[in-house]
């Protein structure tokens, strides 16, 4: 039988992809709320789950924290990586419909501090001098 995860390079992520994503960001938040890890650093830390991106053959699924109220994510995505089998172990039942059970490893969610720094971009003099030079004499946009 021919595998369908062939996708062109530049592509996004299939439906596919996508779907098996978001239930496993659901299976992990779900650990993450019943405080399973037994690890002094994530056991008073709130950690949320933005985004799983799984790979095209749905094998390794990495997952985006960041922690509320930390500016240092760092320590916390290691601890998070150093304690991904057992975490693995305890989405299993939730994921028990997946042929296979994937990889997970944990990285910093920057997506926030991409759009903030858009953000001040777009409300910067220099921006908005750009965007007024845009308007014509009678108050219409090019």
């Amino acid at each position: 039988m021919a595998s369908r995860s062939h996708q062109k390079p530049g592509s996004g992520p299939t439906q596919r992809q996508l779907s098996v994503g978001e239930k496993v960001r659901h299976a992990l938040t779900e650990v993450m709320q019943r405080g399973e890890i037994r690890d002094p650093l994530l056991e008073k830390a709130v950690v949320s789950v933005s985004e799983v991106r799984m790979s095209p053959d749905l094998k390794l699924a990495t997952a985006y924290v960041t922690v509320l109220g930390q500016d240092d994510v760092t320590p916390f995505v290691d601890a998070l990586n150093s304690n991904a089998r057992f975490i693995r172990g305890r989405v299993t039942p939730a994921l028990k419909q997946m042929k296979y059970m994937p990889d997970i490893r944990f990285r910093e969610d920057t997506s926030f501090d991409n759009f903030a720094r858009i953000d001040a971009l777009l409300r910067s003099p220099e921006v908005a001098r750009d965007l007024d030079e845009d308007e014509t004499d009678d108050g219409e946009t090019k």
